[in-house]
């Protein structure tokens, strides 16, 4: 069987002795997030735990420790560039983010956007449980259009809040059962729900109900991305909708109808990548069963949007 990118890991403080421990907490994290400054209320006897998932997407990390002071300086994120967000979301304890002279005050049932593309403060109290979630920049900016959103206190108790909450606890709870590309896929639909949630998706109260007919609009091309002859015009007629409705509705989002049924066959290709009942496809095959025109349309797509070509991908995953 191909060797899989989905990996969970367990590390705790505990491995290491009482006055070794603030020090192997530091690498620890430094290994697996972009370059920060560490600041021990209590350096003796430090302890910490993680339980960390991740593919070559996403990563989605949940910890807790003793009270901590994470910093990520200018000259830090000079040294080190990471453009991509970190979704923080608060199960026991409290949590503060400073970014960009904003703050927001984490509690449970609330949760925060942060870039790492931009200098910040996260100020951890001792009774702190969290997620982490490492979230591509690609998959934020394009459907807020635009960068660096401190979203703050974002409501995880009711309404879309409750079901991304949802969703990112089944990934933990169902850690050990899940493959990459499930992983991947359950990830993509949390971040589509996330940036719905960000913008204001969640109100009753949308002119015109877009927020309703963008869910549906997305939900319409998730099942249908590998029709060749989807399109805007017979997304609409399907769907009992103007185009214009939907232009408008997927406006508000960042994207338009051609960006999202390419975005969704290019995802639907990348999982039949790292699929194993799929290697028997070649490219061209899987070009076509998911609603490209050829296989040099695919790979040029599929460069854009992932960095490598799909037999490269293919070749990465086996």
């Amino acid at each position: 069987m191909p060797a899989r990118s989905y990996v969970v890991e367990e590390q705790t403080t505990t491995e290491v002795g009482p006055r070794e421990r603030a020090d192997f907490w530091s690498e620890h994290i430094a290994s697996y997030q972009s370059r920060m400054g560490y600041r021990y209320v209590r350096r003796d006897n430090f302890e910490g735990e993680t339980v960390r998932q991740r593919t070559g997407t996403y990563q989605l990390v949940r910890f807790h420790s003793d009270e901590i002071e994470y910093q990520r300086t200018a000259q830090q994120v000079r040294q080190d560039p990471d453009e991509d967000y970190r979704l923080l979301v608060s199960l026991t304890g409290r949590l503060v983010l400073r970014q960009d002279e904003e703050q927001a005050e984490l509690t449970p049932g609330t949760a925060g956007l942060v870039s790492f593309g931009a200098p910040f403060q996260c100020l951890q109290d001792a009774s702190t449980q969290a997620f982490i979630l490492t979230i591509p920049a690609r998959e934020i900016d394009g459907r807020l259009n635009r960068t660096s959103p401190l979203a703050a206190g974002v409501d995880l108790t009711r309404g879309l809040g409750r079901v991304v909450n949802s969703l990112l606890n089944d990934l933990y709870e169902q850690r050990y059962a899940l493959t990459d590309p499930q992983f991947d896929a359950v990830s993509d639909r949390l971040v589509d729900l996330l940036c719905m949630l960000v913008v204001g998706d969640d109100r009753p109260d949308i002119p015109g109900h877009l927020a309703e007919v963008e869910a549906m609009v997305r939900r319409y091309v998730r099942d249908h991305a590998a029709d060749p002859g989807l399109t805007g015009t017979s997304m609409a007629r399907a769907l009992g909708w103007s185009l214009r409705q939907i232009q408008l509705a997927l406006q508000r989002a960042g994207t338009t109808p051609r960006d999202l049924i390419r975005e969704e066959r290019l995802r639907l290709v990348r999982d039949r990548l790292q699929c194993d009942s799929c290697t028997h496809l070649t490219i061209t095959e899987l070009a076509y069963a998911s609603g490209f025109s050829s296989a040099s349309a695919l790979s040029t797509a599929f460069r854009r949007r992932f960095g490598v070509s799909p037999r490269e991908m293919r070749l990465g995953a086996s």
